[in-house]
């Protein structure tokens, strides 16, 4: 079984080639549930995701958003591959693993700017055999034992490359992505990814991460509330009343649309400045392709001020889900390969 996981500070994605999980990468320590029932069956597309990982319970995502008094959350990257890594690849294994006992693979990503530093710690942390509980939303609880047999780590940004370069099975089918020259942004939550496809090929030249992440702009958007309210807000709440334009804080409506177009096209221009600068050199590049899940926000904002052709990207996925498709594909591909 192969499973591609983009453990993302804003949202863990994964996918096994058939379905996909995105949830906040946000965990919390695990209450016991007194009253399980959904009222009005409200919350339809709620996923429940609990597990236990030696002897310690966790809630993950909105459940523990919405229950753990205790929640954590970190923009640190260190921190995140140390502690926060292990816990949410389990969470996306326990809702895509359906039997108890099951041999798997791996694909998992890392910004440019950590990959050397972390690419070994994420590969030892996740290949090993993982014993855990996983617990449904009736409390039924099932023990798992994961053997992670191999793991590839990529550069983030490549996902979005395999997944427009590789077909559904792993076999290469856009002749654009191996011969022509295509620099790729990668808007996340923390960071945003510079790269360069070449013919096919990673260029190590032309690669930069920044901490030029869409949380930039929340964070800004955040400390206005703060002024108005007095109140901090965690950024990781912010999803949904900045999607929808305001928030309600204790009954009282504030419009968040002002701010928020003044904090994306700072930070667009400063992810555009960025590229423009670090690609000066590459005047021989076909195209340029802006993904991730802060892509899909600032796309428009950005494409104005770059440099270059922009390829847009097909609207048949979540901006956010197609690295973590790319990396399944890669996957397909790689072991195939070595197989055959």
């Amino acid at each position: 079984m192969l499973i591609g996981i983009d453990i993302g500070f804003g949202f863990t994605k994964a996918t096994d080639g058939k379905d996909f999980l995105v949830f906040k990468s946000v965990y919390g320590e695990s209450v016991d549930l007194q009253f399980r029932e959904n009222l009005l069956q409200t919350e339809k597309n709620d996923e429940h995701i609990q597990i236990e990982i030696d002897d310690t319970p966790y809630f993950v995502g909105e459940l523990a958003e919405r229950q753990s008094s205790s929640r954590s959350f970190t923009l640190d990257q260190h921190q995140f591959v140390s502690s926060s890594s292990k816990i949410l690849a389990l969470a996306a294994l326990s809702k895509l693993v359906h039997e108890p006992k099951q041999s798997i693979k791996l694909v998992v990503g890392l910004p440019i700017g950590h990959y050397r530093q972390y690419k070994k710690e994420l590969k030892e942390t996740l290949q090993t055999t993982h014993n855990f509980t996983s617990v449904d939303a009736n409390g039924v609880r099932t023990e798992m034992q994961i053997a992670v047999s191999d793991v590839r780590v990529l550069p983030q940004p490549i996902g979005t490359v395999m997944d427009r370069l590789l077909g559904a099975t792993g076999i290469p089918k856009n002749q654009r992505f191996a011969s022509d020259k295509i620099g790729i942004i990668d808007v996340g939550f923390r960071t945003t990814d510079y790269t360069i496809s070449d013919k096919g090929r990673y260029s190590e030249r032309g690669s930069l991460t920044t901490r030029n992440g869409i949380s930039r702009a929340f964070t800004k958007i955040g400390a206005k509330l703060k002024e108005a309210c007095n109140i901090d807000i965690e950024i990781y709440r912010l999803f949904e009343a900045i999607d929808s334009g305001s928030i309600k804080i204790r009954g009282k409506s504030y419009d968040l649309k002002p701010i928020t177009e003044r904090s994306f096209q700072q930070l667009a221009t400063a992810i555009a400045t960025d590229a423009n600068t670090l690609w000066a050199d590459d005047w021989d590049m076909d195209a340029i392709m802006i993904t991730g899940g802060g892509g899909a926000v600032l796309a428009p904002y950005i494409e104005k001020q770059l440099e270059g052709v922009v390829i847009p990207i097909k609207q048949d996925l979540d901006y956010r889900l197609h690295n973590v498709r790319g990396y399944y594909k890669f996957g397909l591909y790689t072991w195939r390969t070595k197989e055959q």
